[in-house]
């Protein structure tokens, strides 16, 4: 049986010299890569005690709704501003060269909702740091943030200290 990390496909010197990309689409057009991917993802959050997946567009919306429909959970999407219909919160976080904003329905999270946040990637741990914001913002306590992959280089985890991290791959370079 394949390890999923044989269904990841590597890059090197994309998108600059020096750099070995991820690319996740491998594991997606493979039955069983996706299948082993969320099945790996629900272990991973196992009998842990919550209430609703978030997860932000576009990949976290790919591996975390089905995490939310095995665990028969809802899911949150968190999208970039302007995305969503009806009355938002918002946070701006800085990227390697910029800012993004994201942002979330107000009515998402409850005061007191255990949340668990499903993305594909770690890398510096920005944009998740800044969920974290939305959903604690909004009274939601986040119990465990889980990643299909992990580039350990860029020292994400840092960022994330005090929150349960799990990542089903990690990659020791950026």
């Amino acid at each position: 049986m394949k390890k999923l990390e044989e269904y990841v496909r590597s890059i090197p010197d994309f998108p600059e010299p020096g750099i070995i990309f991820r690319d996740i689409t491998t594991i997606l057009q493979s039955p069983e890569g996706l299948h082993m991917a969320v099945d790996q993802l629900v272990e991973a959050i196992g009998d842990l005690d919550y209430d609703v997946v978030v997860g932000p567009e576009s990949r976290g919306f790919i591996f975390g709704v089905p995490v939310a429909y095995v665990m028969k959970k809802g899911f949150v999407p968190v999208r970039k501003k302007g995305k969503l219909p009806c009355e938002t919160v918002s946070v701006e976080y800085d990227l390697e060269y910029g800012s993004a904003e994201i942002e979330m329905h107000k009515d998402a999270i409850k005061p007191g909702q255990k949340v668990v946040i499903v993305d594909d990637l770690i890398a510096t741990g920005g944009t998740t740091e800044a969920i974290i914001k939305l959903v604690e913002g909004l009274g939601g306590q986040v119990v465990k943030v889980c990643f299909v992959m992990e580039l350990g280089g860029l020292e994400g985890r840092k960022r994330l200290s005090g929150y349960d991290v799990a990542s089903l791959i990690t990659y020791a370079g950026k």
